[in-house]
């Protein structure tokens, strides 16, 4: 009786640990309008090599705005939400072509990559609230 009872106790133990959970909601998408700052060189604290990302309007799963400086105005701006995490894709460009930024958000910060295919890099960056 004894081994069945701890038996039992470790199936329901193990049958509660395993049973999937339910996802958790993602951020409000609108928590990204306003001014961020952009740390282009997060590995290196020394260094003060800093852009700015205005996200002005969010609408379903898009946004605009501006990225690097301004007038750089954010192309195809998309939001993702469906992991439970607020994730962003957006393309920027100047004269030397076009830059893919992808980002999410985790506890009020940014992680983000920017990749510059013309020039031949992959940058990585955090952003906080300028404001």
């Amino acid at each position: 009786m004894k081994s069945f009872l701890i038996f039992a106790i470790t199936f329901v133990f193990l049958t509660f640990c395993y049973l999937p959970t339910q996802a958790q909601s993602a951020p409000d998408p609108e928590l990204l309008i306003g001014e961020w700052k952009l740390d282009m060189s997060p590995q290196d604290p020394n260094d003060d090599n800093f852009a700015m990302m205005e996200i002005k309007k969010v609408k379903d799963a898009t946004f605009s705005g501006t990225f690097y400086r301004p007038g750089v105005k954010i192309r195809e701006g998309q939001l993702n939400t469906q992991t439970g995490v607020l994730y962003g894709a957006l393309l920027s460009g100047d004269n030397s072509g076009d830059y893919h930024s992808t980002f999410y958000y985790q506890d009020g910060k940014l992680h983000g990559t920017t990749h510059a295919i013309n020039r031949g890099f992959l940058s990585v960056w955090t952003a906080v609230r300028a404001n």
